[in-house]
């Protein structure tokens, strides 16, 4: 069993993608667009969102998530009840990739040393999603 992140950021998916692949060295392995499925009667895209991501697979370090634009609806409440939780390798990356989140976003938990770890940060990010960024425990 397995279980991914799929993560909707309301009309700014391709931007953060673009992001997270700058900043976090992501990479998007599949995207297909709402133009790019086949016609459904039943269920037409709403106009305006064809070439908005329908899907997006991404690969982060060793995890695999996905993402969408969704329905781009204005009137939706920002993410929240989940955040990300990305473990680097040592504290100079956690602290790169902590202020490449928090940059144009918002702090709430400032990079530093706790308990726990040396390197430990929580932050929501400039599309809304909220992340923990951390470096595992040197006993």
């Amino acid at each position: 069993m397995e279980v991914q992140p799929y993560v909707f950021f309301n009309g700014r998916c391709e931007e953060a993608l673009d992001y997270y692949r700058q900043h976090l060295g992501a990479e998007v392995t599949l995207m297909m667009r709402f133009k790019d499925a086949p016609p459904d009667p039943q269920n037409p895209p709403r106009a305006g969102l064809e070439n908005k991501i329908m899907h997006a697979s991404i690969q982060l370090g060793s995890t695999q998530w996905m993402a969408s634009d969704g329905n781009c609806d204005q009137d939706a409440k920002p993410m929240s009840g989940f955040s990300l939780s990305l473990t680097a390798d040592d504290a100079a990356s956690g602290q790169k990739y902590f202020n490449a989140l928090a940059d144009g976003g918002q702090i709430v938990m400032p990079w530093g040393e706790t308990f726990w770890s040396k390197g430990f940060g929580m932050a929501v990010d400039r599309f809304g999603l909220m992340w923990m960024v951390t470096i595992p425990h040197q006993g």
